[in-house]
């Protein structure tokens, strides 16, 4: 029976946090994780961290599969972020919340208590949650600039972000969107950006909409410069023109009869655009190429040993193997032809052994391809004992491998090609810095990387590679057009259901592929049949 599922929205805020901050108050950030059994979860997303703020409203809505007929249990984790690790252990836990989405379906907006542990109160901490189903795919696309707006800061200009809200039904603000803070800038020109319209104004194109235009300031809360209200409607008519709109503070309004505003906001465009899923352009002719590579550097130990990465157990397995049955499954039913190429790298490979940073696990170079994750196994078991595990770990000749073959497809101007490249490593690497440069230049491909984290090795540098905690930059200073790389460690899904390690390690790529194609402005070869507008 076809499974009942739906797209789940959730908007987030708290109140009342603990201040753990000496001089300034906390700055939250709520990760969300679901139960994968025994005890165990998985992170499903994190918001933006808002600095010195006990009072938060995040704008990072995720979105969640919802299936009526499953118990999703879910968590809530508030933490004071002070550092840009993206490990959670070593930052202050401000309380959390423990929880079904059936419960947060069920009551559309669920305020429950923080609790630093089952029993134990955080403080007088809040979390409210919201939950709204997407059913529409269309998003709102914005193009915003402001002039002449008020200065706020003593000793510079002032430091504008923006904010939209929606009006609910029950008469509050919801926020749906904030803008990046330009610095110093009075007449500042945000970057485009576009916001579901499901989520903008449910849809409802005479729904209210608040617009504020605020100051920032690191060391106390935000100051407002200004603020007007409107509809999704007259947004619109910045289809065809710029429309402008007096940004007003209340408070200077009142007590000034000259005041006239506090700066211009113009929209410079305003339309909406349709917002295609992966399934979108899976189901409409997108082909996922797979590659693999293992890392075959004497760091792993002696295959022949126990104590080895490489060791294969009396009953055919180790982590390696492991690793890539979990992923590989789920990732070749993407692939219609089913063949896959497979690479080792930093072995010393007959018959002159020298080392290889991409040699085909089958020893065939020019058809490196494998039948499956079957045929990846017994290549790997066959190559295992004809090379001598040597070094150094490089990362980026199987990178630009495969990059090379993005190229090409990108070349096509169509969203017919994806690779994903799953690297298997001990996590020891050397050439961090071309790996740094071949990850940003893939980054402009229709491409997304994969690490999976063997052994118990210090994976600093993984997740340093895995932009999650900011934006990968090469060693030149450029930076990644997005974030193409996913880390996971093996070990924490050791006592784990196999499908929670390939969950979490494929748990980004659609976002990746989406992403890729969005910034390209290229619908899928087959698009879904348009839906009528409103």
């Amino acid at each position: 029976m076809a499974q009942c599922v739906t797209k789940v929205q959730l908007s987030i805020s708290c109140d009342n946090l603990m201040d753990k901050d000496i001089g300034s108050k906390s700055d939250p950030l709520c990760v969300v994780l679901q139960s994968v059994g025994d005890g165990k979860w998985a992170e499903l997303s994190r918001t933006e961290r808002i600095k010195n703020c006990q009072k938060p409203e995040f704008s990072t809505k995720p979105v969640l599969d919802y299936y009526f007929e499953k118990v999703q249990k879910l968590k809530f984790g508030v933490y004071d972020i002070d550092n840009k690790s993206i490990d959670l252990n070593d930052d202050d836990y401000l309380g959390g919340l423990e929880c079904t989405l059936a419960q947060i379906v069920s009551s559309q907006k669920l305020t429950r208590p923080l609790e630093l542990k089952k029993g134990k109160p955080a403080g007088k901490g809040l979390i409210t949650i919201c939950a709204e189903e997407i059913k529409d795919t269309r998003i709102v696309v914005f193009e915003i600039e402001a002039r002449n707006l008020d200065k706020k800061d003593f000793l510079g200009k002032s430091d504008p972000f923006l904010e939209f809200f929606k009006q609910c039904d029950d008469g509050s603000w919801q926020l749906v969107y904030r803008s990046e803070v330009i610095k110093n800038n009075l007449n500042p020109c945000w970057r485009k950006f576009s916001v579901p319209l499901h989520t903008f104004c449910s849809a409802d194109f005479n729904k209210a909409i608040k617009v504020t235009v605020s100051d920032m300031d690191d060391s106390t809360s935000s100051d407002l410069i200004g603020e007007f209200a409107c509809t999704t409607a007259k947004l619109l008519e910045a289809k065809d023109q710029v429309v402008e709109f007096d940004c007003i503070h209340p408070d200077k309004k009142q007590k000034k009869k000259s005041y006239k505003n506090s700066g211009i906001v113009r929209v410079k465009s305003c339309k909406i655009e349709t917002e295609y899923s992966f399934l979108d352009f899976v189901m409409g002719g997108c082909q996922i190429n797979f590659t693999v590579g293992v890392d075959f550097t004497g760091s792993n130990g002696d295959p022949k040993s126990p104590d080895s990465l490489h060791f294969i157990s009396p009953n055919g397995v180790n982590e390696y193997l492991t690793a890539l049955w979990c992923v590989g499954n789920v990732v070749q039913d993407y692939d219609t032809d089913k063949q896959f190429p497979a690479f080792g790298f930093g072995a010393q490979v007959p018959p002159n052994w020298q080392v290889s940073h991409e040699f085909a696990l089958n020893f065939n170079p020019s058809n490196p391809y494998c039948p499956g994750v079957q045929g990846i196994v017994d290549a790997y078991r066959q190559a295992l004992p004809q090379v001598r595990l040597y070094g150094p770990t490089n990362f980026s000749p199987i990178i630009n491998h495969v990059a090379r073959f993005a190229v090409a497809a990108a070349q096509q101007k169509t969203a017919s090609q994806y690779f994903v490249l799953l690297i298997l490593t001990d996590g020891e690497i050397t050439d961090l810095d071309l790996t740094r440069q071949a990850i940003v230049n893939a980054s402009k491909l229709p491409m997304s990387i994969i690490i999976i984290g063997v052994g118990c090795a210090d994976f600093k540098a993984m997740e340093f590679l895995d932009g999650d905690n900011g934006v990968l930059k090469s060693p030149t200073g450029e930076t990644a057009v997005r974030d193409i790389v996913q880390f996971v460690p093996f070990r924490q899904f050791s006592n784990a259901p196999k499908e929670a390690l390939s969950q979490a390690v494929l748990a980004e790529v659609p976002k990746q592929l989406v992403s890729y194609f969005k910034i390209l402005g290229l619908s899928p070869v087959n698009p879904p049949k348009p839906q009528t507008t409103v």
